[in-house]
């Protein structure tokens, strides 16, 4: 049974990676050169995850997601600090890599969504007040991860709490 998880993960994995190179492949021909940069960084990031040392070789959906939510966080303070600093084309870029690298993310929460998740993960917990933060936050930062911004996660459940 162990076995044949692997194998869906490994089959997942591919599928995403070669969604990704043929989405490259379609870049390059209609010359959408922000959109193939985002991608080849994708790919890269994808494979040094692959090839990582104490890896198996393997990119797990989780592992992947893991990997696309922290790019997506990285250009969205990329493009905050190009904003501060005046310069709005790099921002304008950075942004514009951003929704790229999260058409492939899972889609994401909406506020009234997370609330409804994160108040089930407190029942389970069974958090009552605002000391059993850490708990909560353990549980919710592994269930909705990917789906949801780990500050929004943090701010909802401090208001849940309190």
């Amino acid at each position: 049974m162990r076995n044949f998880a692997l194998l869906i993960n490994i089959m997942t994995d591919m599928d995403l990676f070669d969604r990704i190179s043929e989405d490259i492949k379609k870049a390059m021909l209609a010359k959408e050169r922000v959109r193939l940069e985002a991608l080849r960084g994708i790919k890269k990031e994808f494979l040094e995850a692959k090839t990582a040392k104490g890896g198996d070789g393997t990119l797990s959906d989780e592992a992947a997601t893991k990997v696309l939510v922290k790019m997506a966080k990285q250009r969205r303070e990329s493009a905050a600090i190009y904003t501060e600093q005046n310069r709005p084309e790099l921002a304008a870029n950075e942004l514009a890599e951003m929704a790229v690298i999260e058409e492939y993310l899972p889609k994401q929460l909406t506020d009234e969504e997370l609330t409804a998740e994160l108040k089930k993960i407190i029942a389970e917990v069974g958090a009552t007040d605002a000391k059993m933060m850490g708990k909560v936050m353990g549980v919710a930062s592994k269930a909705l991860a990917g789906r949801a911004d780990g500050r929004a996660i943090s701010a909802k459940v401090k208001e849940l709490l309190s």
